[in-house]
């Protein structure tokens, strides 16, 4: 479960885009930034992902496997995320059967593309700047009330 900020962890996001997906406030501001973008299926596939590596039930596996798939991978899907031909040609021909780590290949390579180029921008948006700076006034404000 994502944690809520201080201003030393707003800082830390920019050592790992895991720190920002690990905590609430980080995971929120992502999200706004990636909407902004027009690319927020990114975020919203891998966390689909996780939770769908925590089911443990084989009757949900299966639908939550096919609401992924349905959401997220076939042509023409509501939010579909650009993958490659094999990565999608695999999932579909196994979405019958599913296992707990049929999206890990799609999951892994939208990680890297979220690394490599959303998060980097993410870093330099105002969304996080702002972040930072209330963050730091906050933490101003707690060591020096008199001001």
């Amino acid at each position: 479960m994502p944690v809520k900020s201080n201003a030393g962890e707003t800082m830390a996001w920019s050592e790992s885009m895991d720190t920002v997906l690990a905590n609430k406030e980080g995971l929120a501001a992502f999200r706004t930034f990636l909407k902004s973008e027009f690319s927020e299926e990114n975020v919203e596939f891998w966390l689909a992902c996780e939770d769908f590596k925590k089911t443990r039930s084989s009757t949900k596996i299966a639908s939550k496997a096919q609401k992924i798939y349905s959401d997220f991978i076939q042509a023409d899907a509501p939010k579909e995320i650009n993958i490659d031909f094999h990565t999608k040609n695999d999932i579909s021909q196994n979405i019958s059967e599913p296992t707990l780590s049929c999206f890990d290949t799609a999951q892994s390579s939208i990680y890297s593309l979220m690394a490599k180029d959303c998060f980097p921008r993410f870093l330099r948006s105002d969304v996080y700047k702002e972040l930072v700076q209330k963050h730091q006034d906050k933490n101003q404000r707690r060591w020096l009330p008199f001001l």
